[in-house]
């Protein structure tokens, strides 16, 4: 008797569990996006805040109805060729690649299948990654922002801030070629028309960068020119703590300079370049096609001042410069 009890108890349960189990095998499975980056996870809250919140303007917010599986290079460019490698063995439905070519290019040469979706200050024909802005074929598309072609509005700005100056050094990051290359064309054209004297520095190390500012501390310019650069980016303290040490009025390319102390900068909104990206990725996952989405290109520019920092160089922000900020840090 206890013997028919057990049997009819355990078959009651195992009956209660079928609907629970055909539930969770129609529930689909969740779809997976690789977030490919070049550089750390450091400083890059607002941009994946940015990233998440195009995703959700598309409906998908992650840990409810996608997941995210992120890979950072920590600014070790050699390692993304397999970084991007294991994001294709965990077939992931879509591959967000950021930030600079060097990400996309290694998502390319991973998978000519999986859908990728790249945020870059380059040309992304010039580089490759797709056939045109308008049509670009393939299985990649994105987001191109500016850096390099802003560089004569940035020695205006910079101008304006510090109106006396006419020697005016750059520091450039020579693993950069294409920006590089078209920054300081851009830097001389800006510098010949205003009549400045230029002092071009590299630096593509962190030694580098302390080597660069000891000439700039022995040479007194009157301003300092930072070029758009991933590993400037990742080495944005130092460059802001010894520009504020030697007392040099900078400019930068992205507002995350002023936030910790640099004077100001001018560029593209980048956490807008990264909503823009989560919607793409979002609308891939929805069905579209990376051939048949345009690479927009990103066209909302701010300009960020740090008004301590001013005061703490004895600069007066004119006014010209406070009517068109869009922020002015205190």
């Amino acid at each position: 008797m206890s013997t028919r009890r057990d049997f009819l108890t355990a078959f009651a349960s195992a009956a209660a569990a079928w609907p629970l189990a055909a539930r969770a095998q129609q529930r689909p499975a969740m779809p997976l996006v690789g977030f490919l980056n070049a550089q750390s996870p450091d400083g890059y809250a607002e941009r994946l805040r940015a990233f998440r919140l195009g995703l959700k303007d598309v409906g998908y917010i992650e840990g409810e109805n996608v997941a995210i599986e992120y890979r950072w290079a920590e600014n070790q460019f050699d390692r993304l060729p397999a970084l991007a490698a294991e994001l294709v063995r965990r077939q992931v439905a879509v591959i967000a690649a950021s930030i600079g070519s060097a990400a996309g290019l290694a998502a390319k040469v991973a998978t000519s299948t999986i859908p990728i979706v790249f945020v870059t200050a380059e040309d992304p024909v010039k580089l490759g990654l797709v056939a045109s802005l308008a049509r670009p074929g393939g299985n990649l598309t994105g987001v191109n922002f500016f850096t390099a072609e802003l560089t004569a509005k940035r020695i205006e700005l910079l101008l304006e801030m510090v109106p006396s100056a006419t020697r005016v050094a750059v520091l450039s990051n020579p693993a950069n070629v294409r920006t590089t290359e078209t920054t300081l064309s851009e830097v001389h054209s800006a510098a010949s028309a205003r009549g400045l004297q230029l002092q071009i520095l590299n630096a593509n190390t962190s030694r580098e960068i302390d080597a660069a500012f000891a000439t700039l501390g022995r040479e007194r310019p009157d301003a300092l020119f930072v070029s758009g650069s991933p590993f400037f980016n990742s080495r944005r303290i130092q460059l802001v703590h010894s520009a504020t040490l030697h007392r040099l009025p900078a400019t930068y390319s992205q507002r995350q300079y002023p936030e910790i102390g640099g004077l100001m900068s001018y560029g593209t909104n980048t956490a807008d370049a990264f909503r823009q990206v989560g919607v793409y990725v979002g609308r891939i996952l929805k069905g579209a096609k990376p051939a048949d989405l345009p690479v927009m290109q990103s066209t909302k520019f701010e300009l960020v001042i740090n008004a301590q920092t001013a005061r703490l160089l004895d600069l007066t922000i004119p006014p010209s410069l406070l009517s068109i900020a869009d922020e002015v840090i205190e």
